[in-house]
């Protein structure tokens, strides 16, 4: 993982009270009440774009929202407003509670994005032909798709190719220039994901085929991994498998869990593009908040000989670190993630053997030696329900269950949450309060809160 670059500044996403100006070396020698400056030089734009407070980190109120743990109600009372009220499904989670990290880091990541591509359109000289240019180029399309996709599993509907054309499918707002003044209006859905795919496509073009030593640092197989993602969200199946194999025709890497030196899972081969879900929650953190429990269903879940019940969760049971190292948990890119893409997407598609064969071939790598049995399935519906098993399994707590959630119950899975509490909510398949709504106090058109309250 790369070195930690702090940059200290003034930032408020999407406010006009922020101001471009000064002095640059205040700036990039990180002086504490400095303002954001914009870079100049391409070392600028690296230490920028490698500024892993800002960068890495991706929302988690969805994965609060998700059915993989669970709290004790003491701990549960003492949470702050947002994430007490994300965990039961409320209406109106912030009570005006502002500053929202799972809003304002990705459109801060939009924001470095913006400044680094169009400096970089400025640069003029032997700098411009440099392969270092072509990188940052298509890294910042990279950081913006990546970006604005976590965006929309959390605060926008469902893509159905249906609905989301019409104004009231409403997606995200789409920042495209480094300009934060004009207001923010919110696109359709389907927008929204023409842009991440056009994103994804413009960083195809120029980002290297190597995965770079610092692994926060985007490459064509991190690329097509997240189309991949991108298109499966959107279940659009046929998609999702042509860009699953492209990104394990350039890296297909597994770890071996039953290795004798155990997996390191720090700066570890399988991950493409690393980043974790937001550090600021008191909830999801490896070791140390010892009242998130895993769901006990899903530990029973994993048989005895299944590596990753004693790599992933200690014994009482709670997360252990996962592919990003020390207490944050991942939610970055992997090979494996990418394998499950393209079983289920072979199954979905009609060749539910073969999806079955890539699950095994996943699945190897999982147990101890000598003791995995192979999957076998008769039909789609039984290879599918073992592939989202063993999904839900091996990204466990990644920042992917909730997307899953809501694009499953859309297919008809009809799985319903359920929270024991003061007393027990539920949230219904396709409830309008999977959308989780814009915090108040970000200045955009179109802001309506449709959720509604739990009975």
């Amino acid at each position: 993982m790369s070195k930690k670059i702090h940059f200290k500044l003034i930032f408020t996403i999407l406010l006009p009270a922020l101001f471009l100006c000064c002095n640059k070396k205040e700036f990039l020698d990180e002086k504490p009440d400095s303002d954001f400056v914009i870079p100049t030089t391409l070392n600028d734009c690296r230490r920028l774009l490698d500024n892993e407070r800002v960068m890495s980190e991706t929302p988690v109120l969805g994965e609060l929202s998700a059915d993989d743990y669970y709290m004790p109600y003491n701990f549960w009372m003492n949470l702050n407003t947002r994430e007490k009220n994300a965990y039961i499904w409320e209406k109106n989670i912030y009570q005006g509670e502002t500053g929202i990290g799972d809003w304002d880091k990705p459109y801060e990541q939009v924001f470095y994005a913006n400044v680094v591509r169009e400096t970089l359109l400025k640069i003029e000289g032997p700098d411009r032909n440099k392969p270092e240019w072509s990188e940052l180029y298509g890294a910042t399309f990279f950081i913006r798709a990546y970006a604005f996709h976590n965006l929309l599993q959390v605060f926008s509907p469902v893509y159905d190719p249906a609905l989301s054309e019409q104004e009231n499918a409403l997606g995200i707002p789409l920042r495209l220039e480094q300009d934060i003044n004009p207001k923010s209006v919110r696109a359709t859905v389907k927008e929204s994901y023409d842009q991440i795919i056009n994103d994804l496509h413009a960083a195809l073009y120029y980002l290297p085929v190597g995965i770079p030593y610092q692994l926060n640092r985007p490459s064509k197989p991190a690329a097509y991994a997240l189309m991949a993602r991108v298109y499966l969200s959107k279940r659009e199946f046929d998609s999702a498998l042509y860009y699953a194999d492209k990104s394990l025709e350039l890296h297909s890497y597994l770890l071996n869990y039953d290795d004798p030196v155990p997996p390191v899972f720090d700066d570890n081969p399988e991950v493409l593009y690393q980043s974790r879900l937001l550090s600021t929650t008191s909830v999801l953190k490896a070791f140390v908040v010892p009242d998130c429990i895993v769901d006990s269903n899903l530990y029973r879940s994993y048989d005895t000989n299944d590596l990753r019940r004693s790599l992933y969760f200690t014994s009482t049971p709670n997360p252990k670190p996962g592919y990003y190292g020390g207490i944050f948990l991942f939610s970055g890119l992997a090979t494996d993630e990418v394998y499950l893409i393209k079983a289920e997407s072979l199954a979905e598609t009609g060749n539910f053997t073969e999806g079955i064969n890539v699950l095994n071939h996943l699945l190897q790598y999982r147990y101890r030696s000598g003791t995995f049995t192979p999957k076998t399935a008769s039909n789609k519906e039984a290879a599918l329900t073992q592939i989202l098993t063993e999904r839900r399994k091996e990204l466990v707590f990644r920042g992917l269950r909730w997307t899953d959630l809501r694009r499953l119950n859309k297919d008809g899975r009809n799985i319903t949450l359920k929270r024991m509490l003061d007393k027990e909510y539920i949230l219904p398949p396709n409830h309008p309060n999977y959308v989780l709504p814009i915090p108040p106090d970000v200045p955009v058109f179109f802001k309506e809160n449709l959720r509604e309250e739990i009975p």
